[in-house]
Order: structure tokens, then sequence, then C-alpha cells
């Protein structure tokens, strides 16, 4: 068998299995080159055409199918199998401990999308439910003279950000704190981002099992009794205010829950940030915006 062939095979088990994507990939045909590549020790970034007739051997076929069926059969994302994911092309190690790295706010980043806001005096950046610290790694390499703050409620993740911090050698511009949303977190900030639990009470409901192998508490937005998903993003409206400098500003991805967002702040003054999702996934909010909003702190019926 040549590596084509395997790379067929193996897609062909993931699609008839129907499993779910979004944790790296999108469809099965990817899914497949990633788990292949990775069980034979190839670069992901490898040229598929140039190795298609690369010989495998029996062994070497028996590892990859019998992943290929661990995927099929625990619908855990790949990168939990694999122990890697990879965002704006940098590796970070994760495990179930925290949620597989996949925000919006990474291009921003890389693109430059939240410069505009920033100045030579920026120094100070929080990535606020930091999970496994990829976009804290990421922020610092983006901004080489500013500090930066990864914070989590769970230890668990921190762990794992602890680990993906040191892989990077960052440790001395990134430190790590266990906050439950903002209050080991004061500041000031010039720059807050935060991928936070938004996931409506309806769309928790039908998650596939590849979501809900991730932690609750990363995904889970109705803590408080709330349905709509938005219970942490109205404490952190609450707070962000007082811990943003004057020319700060708020980076915060919703997701698919635009509406419900808008549902529960519909006086924000909000900006929302163009991605390759579209201009309705993550949004920038000025401390201007954030002092102009009157929020309840009572949870949405």
């Amino acid at each position: 068998m040549n590596l084509n062939e395997l790379l067929i095979q193996a897609r062909q088990r993931l699609e008839a299995a129907q499993l779910a994507y979004g944790h790296g990939t999108t469809n099965a045909q990817d899914e497949a080159a990633w788990l292949v590549l990775w069980q034979l020790g190839l670069p992901l970034d490898s040229d598929l055409e140039a190795l298609a007739r690369r010989r495998v051997t029996t062994e070497e076929q028996s590892a990859v199918l019998a992943l290929i069926q661990r995927r099929i059969d625990t619908r855990e994302p790949a990168a939990y199998l694999t122990g890697e994911a990879w965002l704006q092309g940098v590796p970070f190690y994760v495990d179930r401990r925290a949620i597989v790295p996949r925000s919006f706010i990474a291009e921003l980043l890389a693109e430059g999308s939240i410069d505009p806001w920033l100045d030579e005096r920026s120094r100070d950046v929080l990535d606020l439910c930091t999970g496994n610290g990829s976009l804290a790694v990421l922020a610092a390499m983006a901004y080489p003279d500013v500090r930066v703050t990864g914070a989590d409620i769970s230890p668990d993740a921190l762990a794992v950000a602890r680990i993906n911090v040191d892989r990077h050698g960052l440790q001395h511009r990134i430190r790590l704190v266990e906050s439950d949303g903002l209050t080991a977190c004061r500041g000031p900030w010039d720059l807050i981002l935060c991928n936070p639990p938004y996931v409506s009470a309806q769309s928790m409901a039908t998650l596939p099992p590849e979501y809900l192998a991730e932690p609750g508490l990363a995904l889970d937005g109705n803590t408080a009794g709330s349905r709509d998903g938005m219970d942490f993003v109205r404490t952190l409206l609450r707070d962000a205010a007082r811990c943003l400098k004057p020319a700060g500003v708020l980076v915060l991805e919703i997701g698919n829950e635009r509406g419900h967002f808008e549902a529960a702040f519909p006086q924000l003054e909000a900006i929302w940030l163009e991605t390759s999702a579209g201009d309705n996934q993550v949004l920038l909010l000025t401390l201007e915006s954030l002092l102009a909003l009157p929020i309840s702190q009572a949870p949405a019926p």
C-alpha cells in the first residue's frame, strides 16, 4: 500500500462514521491527512502529492488505521488523540484538561487587526479564559514589547497553559493566574482578549460528542441561570471598565451567538471585526462604550 491509498482508506472510514469536525479541520479529507501524517511522523504541511507513492509498511498501516478507529470509537477531537493543535501555524500542546484552541482572535493578532486601537505605550495585555494559553502566547509573539497575563478559573487548564508558555520560551513575558473572571486580574489593562464560555442552553443541548469531550466550563455560558449563554459575558462587561486603562479595549469572541449577545446588550456600541468567518464572531469594545452601557446583573429569562 502507498500513502495515497492509505489516505483514501482513512478518509472513507471517517466519512462512513459521520463524525463532527471543527477542532482544526472541517472535513474528513483534512482530518484523515492530519491523522495519517501525524502517525507516520511526517510534517503536517507535507506535500501529499509528492508523497502519494511513498510505500507504507504493514506495521505503519495498522498503526494509522488503529488511530482512525480510535477517533471513530471515542468521538474525541483529533487534537486530544495527537496531543497537539495548531493555531496560526504555531503548535500547542493540548489534552482534555483544556479546550482545543480555535479562536478567531488568533487571526486578528496575526493580521494586526487590533493594532489601530493600540500604540507605543501599550504594555499590559490580559488573555482572560486562556485555556491552553494559545492566545497569550500568540499575543506575546505579536507584540514583543508587552507583558501578557493568561488567566483562567481552571487550575487544570492553567497546567496545560504552563506547558505551552514553557514550550515557546515565554516564561519571562507571560504570567499565569487563577482567576474567576476579572477578580484576580484588576489591571489596569491596555488590551483584554477573551474567548469566554458563551454557548446557549439550546446550542449546548445539540453539541456533538466531539465538543462534549471538552471541558464544559469552557463552553457553557448558562451557569447563573440564564439560557442565552451570556452569564459570564454579563459579569465581564460589568467589571471590565474598572480594569481598563483610558485608551484600553476589550476584544471578545462570541462565536455563533451574536443574536443572543445583541439581545442581551441592545444599547451596546460594539465594533465587529472581520475574520475568515465573517464579521459576526468577534467584537471590540472601548472603555467609552463600556462606561456608557447600563448593564443589568440579573440573568436574562
